[in-house]
């Protein structure tokens, strides 16, 4: 994770600052929850009074009858304590996941629009993690310990108000367990908080390292990496196992030094209360009741600390959440300028990912309108690199993109998305119905527009046969989608979205040969009358193109149609000539 970017993390400050912002939103939600956790807390204090008169009647052997007041006093005292504590506890609760949602929509809606190469340097797997793991450690600390953490910090506040009531020594008597118990916590925030943030670390760089080596796997496997990569999961792996077991070690600590904190404000208490009734300054039942006050604390109180564990976990999770929520939104023009045809002009391009290691050297690159231009080259040779440069996915070292004769910073991200749309052989059919898939392109879209763009595809006729046609659920959980199909999911929101240019970026190369002749008929039918560059896998979709334009080492060595380059006998003749002396003609071939 050293060579990487990590996304951003929030101060503390930033975290107050937005939960307070949360919070004033729902005003009055949060004065109703309070409302009613107080009166639940307050209700529920009368039990050990009423045991403590209980108590002083069996000691004064009087009747058996004067019991029933108090029984009677504490049936509905549970009763009500218990509707006050769900009606309190379910508004707490709607509280939190009311702040959760916002906070949740902000993220989505930031992750969503980040650039990719800011996604790319910090690596998928510190994304994911925040995506799943943070909002899952964020959604249970809302959904549990919040509300458990409001009514045992009001009880532990009420309790010793009472304490203070019964007698003024019984609450002396137990804030001798408080420094203890400050100090104990104090300790805790301090090995806890980076020990957490450490581990949150851990977690995404072993998702990062398993995202690697699984995508990868054919690469892997081809160079005979495989035990190298298992090594580095089972490191990362290890690594974040051994931050766990820390964390672990730590809780086990900070619970022994709680109890200890019990132990002696249970026996000061009972000391106190042993001097007084000798003294005849209180009851039994009085005693009774400022031991049980304070037995009563030891659940809200350890629960309370028990749950800086569970915000320490949570507060390190929001941090993530919120520094991603934070991050400025893409810049817009004021006043977006439009292209004025299809055309892609890309000059003196030159871009690195690493100093000192350019992909791209001083490239040129024009498209007409309507014309089709294939990229060619071995791996490496800076293909995709350019295909993200002109769609505005990544930003260029040296050199300018244009659209339609507009720089793109001029035109601005959203006109830019409107304008260009890449795609990619990485296709993801998302879960939900297969016209809700499609729609992703473009919302309004009706199912008879849905039914023409399947049609130009030439996948109505296996959408169709789908269980339930359109309406049929695919992805996880769903009706799963051949690879061929899949991919020609992605042509038909092309042809939904209906931008001037579109590029393809080896769009075709993940069905084999089995599916390859129907994707690119596919292909060629989505970029019919749009400005195309595509990124070719296969030589027959170069052959077929309008221009070829040959990279190596990030530089173009050669531009020219089919024919031209064959004749002149460069590197694209080269290709050609091993492809058309092992395979017919009409055979889909890799480069």
């Amino acid at each position: 994770m050293s060579t990487r970017e990590l996304l951003p993390t929030a101060d503390g400050h930033r975290i107050r600052a937005v939960l307070g912002e949360l919070l004033r939103r729902s005003k009055a939600r949060a004065a109703g929850s309070f409302a009613f956790v107080v009166a639940a807390t307050a209700v529920g204090l009368l039990t050990a009074p009423l045991l403590g008169r209980v108590v002083d009647i069996v000691a004064q052997h009087r009747p058996a009858t004067d019991l029933v007041t108090p029984v009677v006093e504490l049936v509905l005292v549970a009763v009500a304590s218990a509707i006050a504590t769900a009606i309190g506890t379910s508004m707490l609760a709607r509280l939190g996941e009311t702040m959760l949602a916002d906070l949740r929509e902000r993220f989505v809606d930031r992750a969503l629009g980040l650039p990719l190469e800011q996604v790319e340097k910090a690596g998928s797997g510190d994304l994911t993690t925040r995506v799943t793991n943070d909002v899952s450690v964020v959604a249970e600390a809302v959904r549990e310990a919040l509300p458990e953490l409001g009514r045992s910090v009001l009880t532990i506040v009420l309790t010793l108000v009472a304490m203070a009531v019964l007698d003024w020594r019984f609450l002396l008597a137990a804030l001798l367990a408080v420094p203890i118990q400050l100090h104990t916590v104090r300790w805790y925030v301090r090995q806890a908080k980076p020990l957490y943030a450490a581990q949150r670390a851990a977690v995404g760089a072993q998702q990062q390292q398993l995202l690697d080596t699984i995508g990868g796997a054919k690469t892997v496997r081809a160079f005979r990496l495989a035990d190298e990569h298992v090594e580095r999961v089972r490191q990362r792996s290890d690594g974040a196992v051994e931050l766990a077991l820390r964390g672990i070690r730590l809780v086990t600590r900070f619970f022994g030094r709680l109890n200890l904190a019990e132990f002696i404000g249970l026996s000061a208490v009972l000391a106190a209360g042993y001097l007084l009734v000798g003294a005849n300054l209180a009851t039994v039942g009085v005693a009774t009741a400022a031991a049980l006050y304070f037995h009563s604390l030891f659940g809200p109180i350890n629960t309370a600390l028990a749950l800086v564990d569970d915000a320490q976990a949570a507060a390190a999770s929001l941090a993530r959440l919120i520094g991603v929520a934070d991050l400025p939104a893409p810049v817009e023009p004021r006043q977006p300028a439009r292209p004025v045809d299809s055309s892609v002009k890309a000059g003196a391009l030159r871009h690195s990912y690493v100093d000192g290691h350019p992909v791209l050297r001083e490239v040129d690159l024009e498209l007409a309108p309507g014309e089709r231009v294939a990229l060619v080259g071995a791996s490496g040779a800076g293909k995709t690199t350019l295909a993200k440069l002109i769609a505005g996915i990544h930003q260029p070292g040296s050199g300018s993109v244009s659209l339609g004769g507009v720089a793109l910073a001029d035109l601005g991200p959203a006109q830019t998305r409107r304008t260009v749309a890449l795609i990619s052989q990485e296709v993801h059919v998302f879960s939900g119905t297969l016209a809700d898939d499609l729609r992703l392109a473009r919302p309004e879209a009706s199912e008879e527009d849905l039914r023409a763009a399947l049609t130009v595809i030439g996948a109505l006729e296996w959408a169709q046969a789908l269980p339930e046609g359109l309406d049929t659920v695919v992805g996880d959980g769903g009706h799963q989608l051949t690879v061929t199909q899949a991919q020609q999911l992605a042509l038909v929101r092309l042809v939904l979205a209906d931008p001037p240019v579109a590029i393809l970026d080896e769009a075709t190369a993940e069905a084999g040969s089995a599916g390859a002749k129907t994707l690119e008929a596919a292909a060629a039918a989505a970029l019919a009358g749009r400005t195309g560059l595509v990124v070719a896998h296969r030589l027959t979709q170069a052959a077929a193109s309008d221009r070829i334009v040959v990279l190596d080492a990030g530089a173009v060595v050669e531009t020219g149609t089919h024919d031209e380059l064959v004749a002149a006998g460069g590197q694209y003749a080269t290709l050609w000539a091993a492809w058309s002396g092992t395979r017919r003609v009409d055979d889909p071939v890799t480069e």
